[in-house]
């Protein structure tokens, strides 16, 4: 891009930014007026109006900013549009509007581009209008760290489902997966849940110690040692008796589809690994390992352990998370009542061609006579706003 840049600087082109601040980053993209054609970019940190504080999400934007236009170009902008994630542009007193607004104006006057006030949307509007003729209609779902859906009418959103944030909503979200991850594990290790490869997986993430994952060191009659019985399974059934999927001692409790009582998850078989040796004592020092570990942390960093889920492919447990994520996200968008026929413009880090939700997601809303279409993320959006805001074409 250093040297289309370098020809653009010289032909004096006009120049508009595209922003999308979501709430694991920020990126900018500086792209020509004329036909939207990239030519530069920065990252920086989260973009979240309603939950990054005022100051910092000023950094990420200046640092952004910075990063994808060099200061010789600066006085070539003439418009600048940023899709936020917690904003919207239906209201001008809207919260997430205004911090949105007043970070992003103190951003741009600190790198001394002065191309008018900022358009400002929500990341899920800048997302919409980045599909495939920028259509100004339609339905829009976003599903990263967080999950939201919305109606959007003439380019902004006139209806909104979810995006509630990590303590109120955020179904199917990739915290939502991360938070089903670490519930999961804990409840194995408690005994009240299914065996799943998760726990170690999630262990390991957080720094448990090897030694008292499941699988460790063989448990010793001192050490209170036991076999982790899924829930559901049969404590008196005889060694070898086969229970369900054929596993030792095992016996699937009517309406639990041999899963060893997940919810809602019938049909898998209850995991191989279900009689994978884990001590009494070496459970209690694995939850008091996890729990201050996930409680160190701000909650919506349990988004980071979603691709362990991904990743574990054949675990039952792993499973059902996904498939119960693709449903919530398929009542997010039910909730806007959809027509047949009409479109999806889906976006985040759980979409897309290589998603793991993507699949599952098209099979549910092919059956509500929906179609699904990915853009990577808002940035491509959010250059046509700034295009239209200047009075070209998106």
């Amino acid at each position: 891009m250093g040297n289309e840049l370098n020809q653009e600087c010289q032909g004096a082109a006009s120049l508009v930014i595209g922003i999308d601040a979501g709430g694991t980053r920020t990126r900018a993209v500086l792209a020509t007026a004329e036909d939207g054609r990239p030519l530069g970019e920065g990252a920086a940190g989260p973009g979240n109006a309603l939950t990054v504080p005022g100051p910092q999400l000023t950094e990420h934007l200046a640092e952004a900013l910075a990063r994808a236009v060099p200061e010789p170009v600066r006085d070539r902008v003439v418009a600048v549009a940023g899709g936020f994630a917690g904003a919207t542009d239906a209201a001008a007193d809207e919260p997430g509007r205004r911090n949105a607004l007043a970070a992003l104006t103190a951003a741009l006057r600190r790198l001394g581009i002065d191309a008018g006030p900022p358009l400002v949307s929500s990341d899920i509007e800048a997302a919409f209008a980045g599909a495939p003729g920028a259509p100004a209609d339609g339905l829009a779902l976003v599903a990263g760290t967080g999950a939201v859906a919305m109606r959007i009418t003439a380019r902004r959103g006139t209806a909104t489902v979810d995006g509630d944030g990590w303590l109120l909503g955020d179904d199917g979200s990739g915290f939502w997966i991360g938070r089903a991850a670490v519930r999961a594990a804990l409840r194995m290790a408690d005994g009240r849940g299914a065996a799943t490869v998760l726990a170690a997986a999630v262990g390991r993430e957080l720094g448990v110690p090897d030694g008292v994952l499941p699988g460790g060191p063989s448990p010793t009659a001192a050490g209170g040692g036991v076999v982790v019985r899924p829930l559901g399974e049969d404590a008196d059934a005889p060694h070898g008796t086969g229970g369900a999927g054929g596993l030792p001692g095992v016996t699937a409790p009517h309406g639990t589809g041999g899963r060893g009582g997940v919810p809602g998850a019938a049909g898998y078989g209850v995991p191989p690994h279900a009689g994978i040796p884990w001590s009494r004592p070496h459970r209690e020092a694995y939850r008091r390992h996890v729990l201050p570990a996930v409680m160190a942390e701000p909650p919506i960093r349990l988004a980071r352990l979603a691709p362990l889920v991904v990743e574990a492919a054949g675990d039952a447990v792993a499973l059902a998370i996904l498939d119960e994520a693709a449903d919530h996200l398929t009542e997010t968008v039910r909730a806007l009542e959809p027509g047949p026929g009409e479109r999806v413009v889906a976006t985040g880090g759980l979409l897309g061609p290589d998603g793991p939700l993507t699949s599952r997601l098209e099979a549910r809303l092919h059956a509500l006579d929906l179609t699904l279409d990915w853009v990577p993320d808002g940035c491509r959006g959010a250059v046509a706003l700034a295009r239209l805001a200047h009075g070209g074409r998106p």
